[in-house]
């Protein structure tokens, strides 16, 4: 068995390597693991037992080792990431077995955005194939800047040279195109062992190191940042005399006495203490996770960033980015997602494609949407400020994933590139007459009335009804209907998805500075998306908005179709059309619940005026 890192002198131990290995589908890849780990001596003997068992009194099956799931049995696929870790003499290893099929590009990019290294399998007879350069781009863009090449099955070419030389030129071109610099190659033959853990004698014409001995001497290019940034993870505070602050630094270096500023905002302190399990620290580094303690009581929370005070991280809300699309369901513009960065949460939108990427000929390609293992080139807009860094600087503050706020599925990774420039050049003005003035002027609560419902449901009917009621009692307002909308503001909207997602917005922005302007506003739009309707809500203060569910039945709804709109959608004569091929997501939760199948337009509206003039009764 393979010498314990902890009994070799401490000056002669080699930092643990993460690396990545990946191929496409049958170039030999999980077997070719499997004997790395027999050769480097990681493989127990009742796992030896076991393998000779299942390999059926045949050669032994290394693939076995590392196919961990039932499903990839079966199929002689990779299907999840594997992770599996190892030691020998030299040094301590994790490996990221990840899939080849191009489905379970996600799972790939799991595995390189922690990696320092990629193991790149080619077929010696396939050469480099789409899924090849797809795989070393995606490494490429998660920030892997060396690869060690390995070429495999060369014993059904022959052992031939030349066809490896030529597999290896083709190879090094890709890389350099993508700013990999460092590529180290070797032919192998995997179930054999030939050049994985010892070195050939079917290949004399190669005379480099075996792929353990490259593994072993790898040296990646250090990717540490020289500026102090700890991202607060937790708020420590045992007792009324403690109050530390938790995290592990994602760059530079912290000693007692030095200047920090607490980010987003300036709040400027000393470190007092670094305070670990093992005692207190004279120095903290990148990559320790520590408990610091400042010399004055400041209002730290999870997600702030303790950075150099001298050098503190770029602050903004507005970024481009490369997004690697990982949900299920299309990526859609303008739709609201959570945004994880750090150890920090805010809510983002997507603001616009800039382009696509063909991950095969890295071409750039006009997109609207961004479908599953799409990689797009896009802005990004943030409801907060966050500090950050360049991903390709520091991982950490770099890189962020996209959550769906529904579902709470992960649906994107990301790497921030720059910040958008008219994140700092454009400010709120501040303006003296504000939304409390207007709205006492006028003698009213300013709201926002949210009517959704299908189409022919009867929204703009009863809003109509509720409008002249208000108008009755004095009050003013304003009646934004979907169609007439789309007659002018959104008269560039079609109503695709990504569409519909814009035109609330759209809608969700006029209304919200209508209310600044202290009005009562009645917004009719179909708003098929419960995303899309909380986006809206949340551009309002608490009590400001009022989302009204104008429940109708589908089959009456037709019924009512003087348009003719439904007949046509039913006939294919208009895609997308909300409750026939396009989804309607009913409110769970709205402050109205209108049954509009079964009562008259009249006695729908004065129950929303009724609820109106309660709130307004209640508010003072």
């Amino acid at each position: 068995m393979a010498v314990a890192m902890k009994d070799l002198p401490m000056e002669t131990q080699p930092g643990l390597l993460r690396f990545i290995a990946c191929g496409s589908v049958d170039d030999g890849k999980s077997t070719l693991l499997g004997r790395l780990l027999y050769d480097a001596g990681a493989v127990p003997d009742d796992q030896l037992d076991a393998l000779a068992r299942d390999s059926r009194a045949g050669p032994l099956d290394f693939s076995l080792l590392t196919d961990g799931l039932d499903a990839e049995r079966q199929q002689g696929i990779t299907i999840d990431v594997a992770y599996r870790y190892f030691q020998t003499a030299r040094r301590a290893f994790i490996v990221a077995d990840c899939p080849g099929h191009e489905q379970y590009t996600r799972n790939m990019a799991t595995g390189a955005s922690g990696a320092d290294l990629a193991v790149v399998l080619i077929d010696a007879r396939k050469g480099v194939l789409p899924q090849t350069r797809r795989h070393t781009y995606i490494c490429a863009l998660l920030g892997v800047r060396e690869v060690v090449l390995a070429v495999n099955k060369m014993d059904l070419v022959g052992g031939r040279r030349e066809v490896y030389d030529e597999i290896v030129a083709a190879y090094r071109e890709l890389a350099a195109s993508l700013g990999i610099a460092a590529v180290r190659c070797l032919p192998v033959i995997a179930p054999e062992g030939d050049n994985v853990g010892s070195r050939s004698t079917r290949m004399p014409w190669y005379d480099g190191p075996s792929l353990l001995e490259l593994l072993e001497a790898a040296q990646p290019a250090s990717a540490r940042f020289a500026d102090f940034r700890l991202p607060v993870q937790w708020v420590n505070r045992p007792d009324e005399s403690f109050r530390g602050y938790a995290g592990t630094l994602c760059g530079g270096a912290v000693a007692p006495g030095d200047e920090i500023v607490v980010q987003p905002g300036m709040q400027r302190a000393r470190v007092a203490r670094i305070v670990t399990a093992d005692g207190d620290l004279s120095c903290a580094v990148e990559g320790q996770a520590v408990t610091l303690t400042l010399d004055r009581e400041l209002d730290i929370i999870r997600g702030d960033v303790l950075a150099c005070a001298a050098r503190p991280a770029p602050v903004s809300d507005q970024f481009a980015a490369h997004l690697l699309w990982l949900g299920d369901e299309a990526l859609l513009p303008n739709r609201t997602y959570e945004l994880k960065l750090g150890t920090r949460s805010v809510h983002a939108r997507v603001s616009s494609i800039k382009h696509k990427v063909d991950v095969n000929s890295q071409a750039e390609l006009a997109a609207r949407r961004l479908e599953l293992n799409e990689v797009g080139y896009c802005n990004l807009d943030l409801d907060q400020p966050v500090p950050f860094e360049r991903y390709a600087d520091n991982r950490t503050l770099g890189g962020f994933i996209l959550v769906d706020r529904q579902s709470q599925a992960t649906v994107a990774c990301g790497m921030l590139d720059f910040a958008l420039r008219r994140a700092t050049n454009v400010h709120w003005q501040h303006l003296d007459i504000d939304k409390r003035t207007r709205s006492l002027a006028k003698g009213q609560g300013p709201r926002c009335l949210w009517f959704t419902g299908l189409s022919g449901a009867g929204k703009s009917t009863i809003a109509n009804l509720v409008e002249r009621r208000l108008h009755a009692l004095g009050q003013h307002t304003y009646l934004l209907d979907g169609d007439n909308l789309r007659l002018g503001l959104n008269k560039d909207l079609g109503f695709t998805p990504e569409a519909r997602v814009e035109n609330v917005r759209r809608v969700a922005e006029v209304a919200h500075l209508m209310v600044d302007a202290g009005l009562i506003v009645l917004a009719c739009v179909i708003s098929p998306y419960r995303d899309e309707r909380r986006f809206a809500r949340e551009r309002f203060e608490d009590g400001e908005f009022v989302e009204i569910f104008v429940d109708t039945p589908l089959e009456e709804c037709e019924r009512r179709d003087a348009k003719g709109l439904y007949h046509k959608a039913r006939l294919g004569e208009i895609r997308n059309f909300t409750g026939i091929d396009s989804p309607y997501e009913a409110p769970e939760t709205p402050e109205l619940h209108l049954l509009a199948g079964s009562m008259r337009a009249e006695a729908l509206a004065e129950r929303v005026v009724e609820y109106l003039l309660a709130q307004e009764r209640h508010a003072r």
